[in-house]
């Protein structure tokens, strides 16, 4: 039996649902599903221009696993422009540092400081909300 995953730290959750190719004339193919953490991964990396080592210990993994996730997400991102499919963010193995919700109504995602008991949208100031750890 294999040994379980260990939770990825994930700083934020990604800040979109999904991306779609313009103009795509091929038709309907399957989405890529791009794991929180691979998201994760990529904007360590490549974004705020972190070394291997440096975002394995930000996200609490080796940096071998780091390495085969960020691996991962190149091959995923590559595969959907290549072939022009849509990208789809995915929750995956990771573990949010906070708490964060999604708006039904708006479709904002937010944190809820410790210090603050409503549980409402910041943006619209809905009560429609749900965790994204339930997604």
């Amino acid at each position: 039996m294999p040994r379980r995953k260990t939770l990825r730290r994930v700083v934020a959750p990604p800040g979109f649902r999904g991306y779609k190719p313009y103009g795509n004339q091929y038709g309907r193919k399957k989405h890529v599903d791009l794991l929180y953490e691979e998201y994760e991964a990529i904007k360590l990396a490549d974004y705020d221009f972190m070394t291997h080592l440096e975002a394995s210990k930000l996200m609490g993994v080796s940096r071998a696993t780091f390495a085969r996730v960020y691996e991962s997400a190149r091959r995923k991102i590559a595969k959907a422009l290549v072939e022009t499919r849509e990208i789809k963010s995915v929750f995956g193995n990771a573990s949010l540092d906070h708490s964060w919700f999604e708006c039904i109504e708006c479709h904002a995602r937010f944190n809820i400081p410790d210090n603050r008991t409503e549980q409402k949208c910041p943006i619209c100031k809905s009560d429609h909300i749900q965790s994204l750890k339930d997604q």
